[in-house]
């Protein structure tokens, strides 16, 4: 007779292993998707703008030209205080790495956890693979989206807010 114990160990094991198969298939659809959207984005920039060709109208916003000075204000983030200001008008990467424009102490963050770039005149916001995501007003970023004026970031804990 079999002993019930290694019976139980041995489909618990298989359940375990299952599990961990059906996690490295969806790591895997989920970060194909993400470079699928990026291209997408990237790609499909041009040739929309080649299209409008002359007819091309300025869309309302601000002009970053014009000394539109775009900022992250800390909402509530360890090792900031409320109120503080972050210029992002060139650009700025969020993570817990020294090497981040605006460091982000949070454990629940990615060494390089999200960027913010112009494009155009808009500022933009996009996800760099994080683990635990970035979210803009509650939703998760999957691709380069928008920011608007008073927008929310949050990252774990951590929660900034889009100014002009």
């Amino acid at each position: 007779m079999t002993d019930p114990i290694a019976v139980a160990l041995k489909f618990g094991f298989l359940i375990v292993l299952y599990l961990f198969l059906v996690w490295v298939a969806r790591s895997a659809m989920r970060d194909l998707a993400r470079h699928q959207d990026a291209s997408v984005v990237s790609e499909g920039a041009a040739p929309a703008a080649a299209a409008r060709g002359a007819q091309r109208r300025r869309p309302a916003g601000p002009d970053l030209r014009a000394g539109i000075r775009p900022t992250l204000e800390v909402v509530a983030a360890m090792g900031h205080e409320p109120g503080t200001s972050f210029d992002i008008s060139r650009g700025a990467t969020l993570g817990r790495s020294t090497a981040s424009d605006i460091e982000v102490d949070d454990p629940f963050a990615s060494a390089a956890h999200a960027r913010i770039f112009p494009r155009g005149d808009f500022m933009y916001i996009e996800d760099m693979g994080s683990t635990n995501g970035t979210y803009l007003n509650g939703r998760r970023v999957r691709r380069p989206e928008q920011l608007k004026v008073a927008d929310t970031i949050r990252i774990g804990e951590t929660e900034y807010r889009y100014r002009e």
